[in-house]
């Protein structure tokens, strides 16, 4: 076992563990479901780490013979250019000036037509990444709708409830599962966005994932107020 990167099979396995958890216990719950709706989201994120990682051979082969022809071409006028030239006129100011301008706009535009290129293939694994980061955004939110309205004061029932206020079918203990349960697959949604990021050096892709574990942190905090509520008010329900 490596302690230096992440394993996305042990992710894999822990999310396993915990959908059997969620399982064993809120079963008709739609918590279950997203469980494992990531569950396989994280299969498919082990194959797109993968490709990340692996470099796209036919692209970068079709890039360097580029850049190979655009030096030899430029070696071949430069030679040609060199011996019909005549240096007296060359270096007339009227006569310098237009040529060095046009060489810089040619020079600026093979540039930019090789980084096109270079940086194809970045391009082409960012677009693919930020849509998967995209779904695993939406996953953190949806995990956020789960735990909304599991509000531990609502156990005293104090006041008069209203038709439309949210019932909790649940003990105590059970909503401090079900809390942390949501808790637990919102780290683990953190954990898949970093697999990304790891064999990356694209900073884009960097904060796209940085973006995602804040977010997760943030309902993470949310969900473990309610748990410090909930151990509180079990402390004051003991005799």
């Amino acid at each position: 076992m490596s302690y230096t990167f992440l394993e996305s099979d042990k992710i894999i396995s822990s999310l396993e563990v915990l959908s059997s958890r969620i399982y064993d216990r809120f079963l008709q719950s739609d918590l279950f479901q997203v469980s494992i709706q990531l569950l396989i989201f994280c299969r498919n994120a082990k194959k797109d780490a993968e490709w990340v990682a692996r470099p796209i051979i036919f692209l970068r082969i079709f890039s360097g013979l580029f850049v190979l022809l655009f030096i030899i071409a430029v070696i071949w006028t430069l030679r040609n250019f060199l011996v019909v030239v005549d240096y007296k006129e060359l270096l007339r100011l009227e006569n310098f000036i237009p040529l060095l301008e046009a060489g810089i706009n040619d020079i600026v535009l093979i540039g930019a037509g090789i980084f096109f290129l270079v940086s194809a293939e970045t391009r082409i694994k960012r677009r693919r990444v930020l849509n998967s980061l995209h779904q695993l955004r939406v996953f953190a939110h949806i995990i956020d709708m789960h735990q909304l309205h599991k509000d531990p004061e609502r156990l005293l029932q104090r006041g008069e409830l209203t038709p439309s206020t949210p019932v909790i079918n649940m003990t105590s203990f059970e909503l401090n599962r079900y809390l942390d349960y949501c808790s637990e697959l919102l780290s683990l949604t953190g954990i898949i966005a970093g697999l990304y990021a790891q064999n990356s050096e694209d900073s884009v892709l960097v904060d796209a994932v940085s973006d995602i574990e804040q977010l997760t942190n943030g309902i993470s905090r949310k969900i473990w107020q309610k748990l410090m509520i909930l151990d509180l008010l079990d402390i004051q329900s003991q005799p």
